[in-house]
């Protein structure tokens, strides 16, 4: 288990990554290790199935923290995602005639947000994870600023409540709309791009051992191709590995036009782009991408 403190190099981020199967380069690395030094919250955005939800998994355990996930939905409110009260609770305790303050901490019931910087203990102080920011309605943002700058909530029947030790934060987003600038300033950012030909062959072959590197090369080239077409959903990091387990659980050695009719599914989730690929580009990918493995084997 590595410990934040022991993390005293960028090296140490990519290789823990690497060890639980998550392929870092050296600009996300960097701004992870930036993001534990300075103790701000980290911007994830790029489109969905590139990573970014998949890193707070990933470091929650090689810190072994608990992880705190706000999964983000039009409509979302503090109630939902910091506190709310119990009012049954609240109508028991009126009803007995208890002359407890109904308003204390015995009948707040935490979520998400407030869950995060409530932990007394060093070995609960938890990674929270704001998936998918753009989704909230852009008021919401507003909520968290005193979180992200002061690491606190304030409740008004009882006062702010703050964090002893300031959460790991990693907020992501796909841009389906602009974040407000507002958030942005107290967060670092990084944009989280399709990795390169080499970075997703090593995380394929990571996350799918039983496949065969030819094999993995083709897949990884033929999606690199399949990014280029103007599709409805480019396929991301998350399909391609769907795609070659699906591949490797058919016992298919090599990609042809009868594996992508029969496993085309777990790559495109969209009628018009399967319908696109399998009337006019798939035979030209595969030709291209046959000419491109040729091309790197014969060097």
């Amino acid at each position: 288990m590595l410990k934040i403190k022991q993390v005293n190099n960028i090296d140490t981020i990519t290789s823990n990554l690497s060890k639980i199967g998550y392929i870092s380069n050296i600009g996300l690395s960097t701004s992870i290790y930036l993001m534990l030094k300075l103790s701000k919250p980290l911007l994830l955005e790029g489109e969905a199935g590139v990573g970014k939800t998949d890193l707070a998994k990933s470091l929650s355990k090689i810190f072994n923290k608990p992880l705190i996930r706000l999964q983000c939905y039009e409509g979302l409110d503090m109630s939902s995602a910091a506190y709310e009260w119990n009012f049954a609770a609240q109508m028991i305790s009126i009803q007995k005639g208890e002359t407890e303050n109904i308003y204390s901490k015995k009948f707040l019931q935490e979520r998400p947000l407030l869950k995060s910087i409530s932990q007394e203990k060093q070995e609960e102080f938890p990674i929270l994870l704001i998936d998918e920011i753009d989704r909230a309605d852009p008021p919401f943002e507003a909520f968290l600023l005193e979180l992200l700058s002061d690491w606190q909530i304030t409740i008004p029947e009882i006062g702010t409540i703050k964090a002893k030790e300031p959460p790991i934060v990693i907020i992501t987003s796909n841009r389906t709309r602009e974040v407000h600038d507002a958030l942005k300033r107290r967060c670092l950012y990084h944009f989280v791009d399709y990795p390169d030909v080499d970075q997703e062959l090593k995380i394929l072959l990571s996350r799918v051992p039983k496949i065969n590197e030819e094999l993995s090369k083709s897949i990884i080239y033929f999606v690199k191709e399949i990014r280029k077409i103007e599709l409805f959903k480019q396929p991301g990091i998350a399909e391609t590995i769907d795609w070659a387990q699906a591949i490797v659980e058919l016992n298919y050695i090599t990609i042809n036009p009868e594996v992508l009719e029969s496993t085309i599914g777990t790559l495109l989730k969209n009628q018009d782009d399967i319908k696109k690929l399998k009337d006019s580009e798939a035979s030209k990918i595969l030709s291209t991408i046959q000419a491109e493995i040729s091309l790197i084997n014969r060097k």
